[in-house]
């Protein structure tokens, strides 16, 4: 998958965040849970697009790890959502099933970043960790 295809769909995934936070009634554990959703779901795809401009692959590989994190949450509040019966269970399942692709690939993507760096160097940046 290349660069532009994972900030589109994770912009994407961003997206669909917002409409089901919209969709999740205005009770107080509804917009709590709105709130974090919104949130954690949004910062994936802006740590992913602050992930493709780092200088070097420390930089990427932490930027990639807040990604992971803020996905891994955000199916954490999609579970919370789905077992406090806040919205259809029918709207979830494809929502979740994105947010965890995309914690695959960005896994996918730290590990490879890790494998490539250059052998002496904390710091060296290699071309394919960036594109």
């Amino acid at each position: 998958m290349s660069e532009l295809d994972l900030k589109n769909r994770t912009k994407a995934f961003a997206l669909r965040v917002l409409k089901l936070a919209d969709a999740v009634p205005k009770t107080t554990a509804g917009r709590a849970l709105a709130s974090q959703i919104v949130r954690s779901g949004t910062s994936v795809a802006a740590n992913y697009r602050a992930a493709c401009r780092t200088r070097s692959t420390s930089d990427f590989i932490a930027k990639m790890g807040i990604v992971e994190e803020e996905a891994d949450e955000t199916l954490f509040w999609l579970e919370l959502l789905e077992e406090s019966d806040l919205v259809s269970v029918a709207k979830l399942p494809a929502i979740k099933k994105e947010a965890d692709e995309i914690v695959a690939i960005t896994v996918t993507s730290i590990k490879t970043a890790r494998r490539n760096r250059a052998p002496n160097s904390a710091f060296g940046t290699p071309t394919s960790a960036l594109e």
